[in-house]
């Protein structure tokens, strides 16, 4: 994992946030960004276009906590959440959120439903101020709680739209 600093001083992933601090939105300079130059035939618009992109399938926003009006994507599949750098929708700045698997939503194509699940950590997921221990489908402007902050669940794929059902 690749830690960096920024000049007001706060750590950040550098692999999950490039050179800008995600706390204050400022350039960080670091040596390896100068030296590294693409070729002169490096064509970006190419070089973007192998990229895979995974559509986004709703989102969480938070409503209450250390990210008030921070969005996170929700994609097909389980989306893993937590406040380490590998979870799917890592969430930092409230540290009563596990470090991993503090929840789980799952958005299912087939079923055309999103779902959220306990984790396997020892934090506990509410829906609308109840606690999750059994999967739970979601339904539109939800509202999830982990640790001490709030999100509000916006789907964007379901009954009404589907990424498979596009021409």
């Amino acid at each position: 994992m690749s830690l960096i600093r920024c000049k007001n001083g706060h750590m950040f992933s550098a692999r999950r946030y490039g050179t800008i601090c995600p706390y204050c939105n400022i350039e960080t300079e670091t040596k390896e960004k100068e030296k590294q130059q693409p070729p002169e035939d490096f064509d970006i618009e190419e070089e973007l276009m192998k990229v895979e992109v995974e559509p986004v399938c709703g989102w969480l926003v938070c409503i209450e906590g250390a990210r008030v009006g921070k969005d996170y994507k929700i994609r097909e599949g389980k989306n893993f959440i937590g406040r380490a750098d590998d979870m799917d929708i890592q969430i930092i700045g409230d540290n009563k959120i596990s470090r991993r698997n503090h929840a789980i939503v799952v958005y299912d194509p087939k079923k055309r439903n999103t779902v959220l699940l306990p984790g396997d950590a020892s934090g506990i997921a509410y829906l609308n101020d109840e606690a999750v221990y059994i999967p739970t489908e979601l339904s539109p402007y939800d509202i999830i709680e982990l640790g001490k902050s709030k999100f509000l669940f916006v789907p964007f794929c379901g009954e009404h739209f589907e990424w498979n059902n596009i021409s």
